[in-house]
């Protein structure tokens, strides 16, 4: 088992497999040239599965896949079959923008993924291609419903932006909800990456939108998710992601691996350690150590306040947010 220098059991890694995109979303990396890191950087899948074993082996009960784009890698469900094969109770998980995911969905699948979280920001075809930097949405929305027929459960995420989305909120909501999808709001994390202008919406700002039509409950939080969630008087639940807030780090149980091998324990910290040079050398019990030193240098919480200021110079696109 894992255990963090603040007790907290550390079961959950999100494995980035390409900081490549073919979104150039604006909340993310909208200046960013079309490039990737040289095939010969990355670890390959083998590599990749070498060291889940090892985080497995170590506690691990939960793996997500993210970029990037992940459905960018080919191959992708050779990998996670790797995963599902070693042990098949590990909860799997995927974060995508959808883009290509009808065409793989079925792949996906049969390989042993149970889960996806996707980006819906907007359900307006000229908002979506604003955002994305590219006519988007229908490719988008058609890889949903191929998800969703193959019996894959899908999460959505939503970045609602003042004066560029904001208007859709409930719009999406009622989509996620004729679905029998979760709907998770996230307010925007400022970075270093992203365009300066953006204007976010807060935790009070949405819930009194909702409310207007909804009535709802406060549920509070589901076990280590960093979502807030609420219920309708219908039964609907959604949820707010709200990172400027002490609750966001509290029950962190996540770790997070770069396609280059970096292993980084907060999303917005800087500090890694490299578990590439051992995994390329075979030596298990080298990237095991590498591991347990992440976990118990794991911070209380990351540095992002409203009060200094401080806006993360980390990439999301390198870690998967």
């Amino acid at each position: 088992m894992l255990i963090d220098s603040y007790d907290r059991v550390v079961d959950y890694i999100r494995v980035s497999v390409t900081e490549r995109c073919n979104f150039r979303c604006t909340y993310c990396m909208p200046e960013k040239p079309f490039s990737w890191v040289p095939k010969e950087n990355l670890l390959s899948f083998e590599e990749l599965f070498e060291f889940m074993k090892v985080a497995i082996d170590e506690g691990v009960k939960k793996i997500r896949i993210t970029g990037g784009e992940p459905l960018l890698r080919e191959d992708l469900d050779k990998f996670i079959k790797m995963i599902y094969d070693y042990e098949p109770s590990i909860d799997l998980a995927m974060t995508t923008n959808a883009f290509l995911l009808k065409g793989s969905a079925q792949r996906l699948k049969d390989a042993g993924l149970k889960r996806l979280n996707v980006s819906i920001d907007s359900l307006k075809p000229e908002v979506a291609q604003q955002i994305a930097q590219k006519d988007v949405l229908a490719n988008v929305l058609a890889g949903v419903n191929e998800a969703l027929a193959v019996g894959l459960k899908v999460k959505v995420n939503m970045v609602p932006m003042k004066g560029v989305n904001d208007a859709e909120i409930l719009d999406v909501l009622e989509y996620c909800k004729e679905r029998d999808m979760s709907v998770r709001f996230i307010e925007y994390m400022e970075n270093a990456h992203a365009v300066v202008d953006i204007k976010g919406m807060k935790s009070p700002e949405l819930l009194a939108l909702i409310g207007a039509r909804y009535d709802y409950s406060d549920e509070g939080f589901d076990g280590h998710s960093p979502s807030h969630y609420y219920k309708t008087s219908e039964g609907y639940k959604f949820g707010i992601i709200e990172p400027y807030e002490d609750d966001f780090c509290k029950t962190c149980n996540r770790i997070r691996l770069t396609a280059e091998g970096n292993l980084i324990p907060c999303l917005y910290f800087d500090e890694a350690i490299s578990i590439s040079k051992s995994i390329k050398a075979g030596d298990i019990k080298g990237a095991a150590a590498v591991l347990k030193e992440v976990v118990k240098n794991k911070p209380e919480k990351n540095r992002w306040s409203e009060d200094d200021g401080e806006v993360s110079a980390r990439a999301f696109y390198e870690t998967g947010g």
